[in-house]
């Protein structure tokens, strides 16, 4: 298992949050999403290493911003 913490722009109140958690948590691989919003990220658990462009094109189409 792997765990990695991601900033996200974009997000303002809890229903962003419980988007950005659905769309990360569909995403493949993905074991465990916590979303913050006061930590403007997430941080993901996954049985495999991340691929950032999925993560970011997922984000991008749901008008959020993966942060580098």
């Amino acid at each position: 298992m792997q765990e990695q913490f991601i900033r996200i722009d974009g997000m303002s109140c809890n229903h962003c949050v419980k988007h950005v958690s659905e769309l990360l948590a569909a995403l493949p691989g993905v074991e465990h999403v916590a979303v913050s919003l006061e930590k403007a990220g997430a941080t993901i658990q996954s049985t495999a290493a991340l691929d950032l462009e999925v993560v970011r094109t997922t984000l991008d189409e749901a008008g959020f911003d993966l942060v580098d």
